[in-house]
This record gives structure tokens, sequence and C-alpha cells, in this order.
């Protein structure tokens, strides 16, 4: 366990180097912007196309895997949201901490970082495991907003979030890249090399990001925090876990990926998601510091384990 912890920790410590720009404003926020939009639309988008371009989609879709981590994410989902109404939250405040309670930093941190601990196998299940979460969990929580703010159907919903996935440089990405490894186009050495070259610079950049960001966080409702991290960290990956080992009986090594990826600290792009609709961008901040620094341990013990068999 400890030769694993030291295969994650320098991925920790870059993400404690931007933390110490960020905070001693040797990176500023706006600086901090734009590197995160440098990693968001070049770096990990050349990244995901090239991983995508060389896979078949026979490769990634898996549907017994799809519905294990669609069940363990749903049922701590649900959790979370009863949680939230017991508590007497709004819809649109609970079902930000739902999100907060099940969807990681798959795309910062897990496919840079698991790719590399667990080898180039694990890219397809974790490409299917951040698919459904841009796709089916992004959604629902636009769909909840809208509907309680703007008193819409959730049919009317629908049109800004499919013009919103269409403009996710992920999803782009990854549906380019399924495009032409569909059509069996060959990638020319030059673009392989100028993708490999680009994508190689997603790593550090979004492990310094996501430190920096982490630095501007002033946080707030420690105990909200503590618990959607506890979910976030040991529920989800318990209950995908028992999905897929359990319910679906899923490939072992298929199984172990998606359980390493429920393990994941809480996502950035929830803030962006809370900052933008004004609902509770403090506590989701919050979340993501306090599960990020708790991950640099679980993350150790679960991908210690899944790399154990």
């Amino acid at each position: 366990m400890l030769a694993i912890f030291l295969k994650t920790l320098p991925f920790f410590v870059l993400i404690g180097l931007g933390f110490w720009a960020g905070r001693s404003k040797f990176f500023s926020a706006e600086a901090t912007a734009y590197l995160t939009k440098f990693v968001f639309y070049f770096a990990l988008s050349a990244m995901l196309f090239r991983f995508s371009a060389n896979l078949s989609l026979a490769e990634v879709w898996d549907t017994r895997l799809a519905m294990a981590y669609l069940w363990g994410t749903f049922f701590v989902w649900g959790m979370a949201m009863m949680v939230g109404f017991l508590r007497g939250l709004d819809l649109p405040t609970t079902g930000i901490e739902a999100q907060c309670a099940v969807i990681g930093n798959t795309g910062f941190l897990g496919v840079p970082m698991l790719t590399l601990l667990i080898g180039p196998d694990a890219i397809g299940p974790i490409l299917l495991a951040l698919a459904i979460d841009l796709v089916v969990f992004s959604s629902i929580i636009v769909i909840l907003i809208t509907v309680a703010r703007e008193r819409k159907t959730a049919l009317e919903a629908l049109k800004p979030i499919g013009l919103g996935l269409m403009k996710n440089p992920m999803i782009v990405a990854i549906l380019g890249g399924f495009l032409w490894s569909g059509f069996g186009i060959p990638i020319p050495l030059p673009m392989n090399d100028f993708l490999g070259l680009l994508g190689a610079a997603a790593t550090p950049g979004a492990l310094f990001a996501i430190g920096a960001t982490l630095a501007l966080t002033q946080p707030d409702k420690i105990e909200i925090a503590g618990w959607l991290s506890f979910c976030k960290l040991v529920l989800h990956p318990l209950f995908v876990g028992f999905a897929a080992l359990v319910l679906f009986k899923v490939d072992p090594f298929k199984a172990g990926v998606i359980i390493a990826v429920s393990a994941l600290p809480v996502a950035g792009n929830i803030y962006m998601l809370a900052q933008h609709y004004g609902v509770a961008p403090v506590r989701v901040s919050t979340a993501i510091l306090v599960s990020t620094a708790a991950s640099i341990l679980t993350v150790s013990l679960v991908v210690g384990w899944v790399l154990g068999g």
C-alpha cells in the first residue's frame, strides 16, 4: 500500500504546488482561470481525442458496466437528495449537494492519474464513466434547477442542455475521436505527435489548476462538506462496487477501474454550475477542498486495492 501511496503522491504534490501558487498570489485568480481554460479546451481535449481515436466504441461501451455505474451512482445521489430534503433545503440546493455526492473529478484528475497508475486498458471504463457523468447527471442538475427556478418543463429544458453538451470540449473530443476511429482513418504521424505533445500538458496543467482553484476557496459549513465528501469518497465507490461485483457481475478489471473512478474527489465543474446558477457555490467549493484533501489517502487505498486484485 505504501508503494501505491508513493505513486499517487506526486499527483497530489502538484495539486499542492498549485494551491501554494494560488494562496501566495503568485498565481492570480485571472491566471488560474486562463490556465484552466487552456487545460479544458486544448490539452485535455487533445488527450481525450487521442485516446478515443485509438479505441473502438466496442472497447468502451459495456452495458453491464454502464448499468452498474448508473445503479450505484443513482443510489448515492438519491440518498443525498433525501438527506437534503430532510434538512429542509430547496430543490436546486438539494440537487447541487447530490451532484457533489456522486460526480468526481474524472476529467482533470481521473483520466491522467488513473491511466498512468492502472494502465492504458483502464481508459475505456474511465471514458464511459466520464461520458455518463457529463451526459446524464449534468443534464439532470440543469433540468432540476431550470424546472424549479424558471417553471419550465423538463422537455423545455432539453434544448439548452443539448446545446451545452455540444459546446463541452470533452464531449466534442470524445465523440470526434470515436468518429475518427469508426471511419478507420489512421492518425497521421505529425498529427499524432502534435496531440501527444499537447495532451502531455493536460496532467501537470490540470493538477496545478485544481490546486490554484482550491486556493481561492473560503471554507464554510465544514460539517456539510464532510458529509458530502464521505458520500463521494466512501459511499459512492462502495455502492458502485457492490453493483459491479455483486448485482451485474462485471469483469473484475473493469469493475476495479470504475470503483477507482467512483473514489475520486468532488468535480470542479460542479462549482462552475453552482456559481453560474447562484446555488450554494461556497458550499460546493468547500466540499471540493475537503474531498480533495481527504482523497490523498482514500484514493491511494482504493487504487491499491484495485491493483492488488
